[in-house]
C-alpha cells in the first residue's frame, strides 16, 4: 500500500519552472486521500494564468506513474493566486492580492490598450481582476471597453466599481461633467483623486488590480508608489531606440522607490503583411528586448502592430472580447501569463523575506 510520505517524496522531484522550488515545499499538494491502491489529491497552482500550468500537471502525472503501488489516480487541479504585497488586516486594500502598475516613459506607445487587454486576458484565465484608470488627465479606459458615463455608484461611502467583461473598473472618465472637458488640476488634487479611487473603492476580493498609469514620472505614479504596497510595475514601450531610452527613466524612478520592476512589454513590435504573412519591423527590431537584457529585466512579450487592435480600442470592442482565439489575442495572453508568473515569483520572494524576518526576531 502506498503511503503519504512516499507520495510526497515522489512529488518533491517536481519543480515549478518559475519559482525554482519543488511543489511539495510550496504547499501545492492538498487533500491527499489513499484507499488501497487508489490515490487522490489536489494540485493547487500559484495562479490560473501560469504559462507552465500544463507542464506542471503533466510532471505530476508522470511522477505518480512511477509509483507501482498506485493502481488508480484521481487528480484535481485548482489555482490560488499568491499574495505579492505585504498585507495585513489593517493594511489598505487587504483583499487585493496583487497591484500591478502599467507605466511608460512617454505617450503614444499604446499603454492603455495593453492595460485593458492585459486585464481581460488575466480575467479569461479565471482570475478575479480589477482595472483602475489612473490617467486622470486623459482617461480612455471607458471608451476602450465600450462603457457609458457615470457607471459608478456610491454605497456606504464607498465607490462601487462598474463592471465590464468580468472586470471591476474605476475611471475618472465615468463622471459625466468631465467626459468631454479637460481635467485642469494641480498635482495635490490629482493625487487625492487617485488615493480615493484606490482606498475608497469597494474592490472586494481581487487576484490582480491593474493600474493604468499616465505616461512619465509625474505625481500619479509617485502617489501610487507612496500610498499603498504594490506588487510591481510593468513598463510598456515600442521598438524605437528613443522610446526605449525614455522608458528607462520610467522604471528608474520606481527602482529608486524600491518598487519591483516586473518586466518590459514591447507594443507595436511588428506588422504582419496580410498578403505575404511576412513580419515587417516598422519601428525597428527588438529594441525593448535589448533594453530589458541591458538592465537585467524580464522581457514579458511583444504585441504586434495591427489595425484590429486599434479599431477595437476606438469602438469599445477589445480584441480579447471580439476574437479571443485570434493570434492577436494569443499575443496578449502570452504577456498576461508572463506577468502572472512574475507575480508568483515576487510573492514567493516576499514570503521568504517575511519568514527570514520572523526567524531573526526570534
Amino acid at each position: 500500500m502506498v503511503s503519504v510520505d512516499q507520495v510526497l517524496s515522489t512529488l518533491s522531484t517536481v519543480i515549478d519552472p518559475d519559482l525554482k522550488k519543488d511543489i511539495v515545499s510550496m504547499g501545492m499538494i492538498k487533500d491527499i486521500e489513499i484507499n488501497g491502491g487508489d490515490l487522490k489529491f489536489t494540485l493547487e497552482l500559484t495562479t490560473p494564468a501560469c504559462p507552465f500550468n500544463d507542464e506542471i500537471e503533466q510532471d505530476v502525472r508522470n511522477a505518480i506513474a512511477k509509483i507501482k503501488e498506485v493502481s488508480k489516480f484521481d487528480l484535481k487541479v485548482t489555482a490560488k493566486v499568491m499574495e505579492g504585497r505585504s498585507l495585513s488586516m489593517d493594511e489598505m486594500l487587504p483583499t487585493v492580492k496583487n497591484i500591478i502598475g502599467v507605466a511608460s516613459g512617454k505617450g503614444g506607445v499604446g499603454k492603455t490598450t495593453v492595460s485593458v487587454n492585459l486585464a481581460l486576458a488575466l480575467a479569461q484565465t479565471g482570475a478575479k481582476v480589477g482595472l483602475l484608470d489612473a490617467d486622470i488627465y486623459g482617461p480612455s479606459v471607458p471608451l476602450m471597453l465600450g462603457m457609458g458615463k457615470s457607471s459608478m455608484e456610491v454605497d456606504n461611502n464607498k465607490l462601487q466599481p462598474a463592471e465590464s467583461h468580468g472586470l471591476k473598473v474605476v475611471s475618472f472618465g465615468f463622471f459625466a461633467e468631465q467626459a468631454h472637458q479637460a481635467a485642469i488640476y494641480r498635482g495635490p488634487i490629482i493625487s487625492g483623486i487617485l488615493k480615493q479611487f484606490l482606498v475608497d473603492t469597494n474592490w472586494s476580493d481581487l487576484d490582480y488590480l491593474i493600474v493604468d498609469l499616465p505616461p512619465g514620472t509625474g505625481d500619479i505614479p509617485l502617489t501610487l508608489a507612496q500610498t499603498i504596497p504594490i506588487t510591481g510595475i510593468v513598463v510598456v514601450t515600442t521598438p524605437q531606440e528613443v522610446a526605449s531610452n525614455i522608458a528607462v527613466k520610467a522604471f528608474g524612478m520606481f527602482q529608486k522607490l524600491n518598487i519591483p520592476i516586473m518586466g518590459v512589454i514591447e507594443n507595436m513590435s511588428y506588422f504582419i503583411c496580410p498578403n505575404c504573412t511576412t513580419k515587417h519591423y516598422v519601428f525597428g527590431k527588438e529594441g525593448a528586448k535589448r533594453m530589458s537584457e541591458k538592465h537585467e529585466l524580464a522581457f514579458l512579450g511583444e504585441i504586434p502592430l495591427n489595425p484590429g487592435i486599434m479599431e477595437g480600442s476606438d469602438t469599445g470592442r477589445p480584441v480579447l472580447v471580439t476574437d479571443p482565439n485570434s493570434p492577436l489575442s494569443h499575443a496578449f495572453m502570452v504577456v498576461a501569463k508572463n506577468v502572472a508568473a512574475r507575480c508568483s515569483v515576487l510573492a514567493s520572494q516576499l514570503s521568504e523575506e517575511m519568514k527570514a524576518e520572523v526567524a531573526t526576531q526570534k
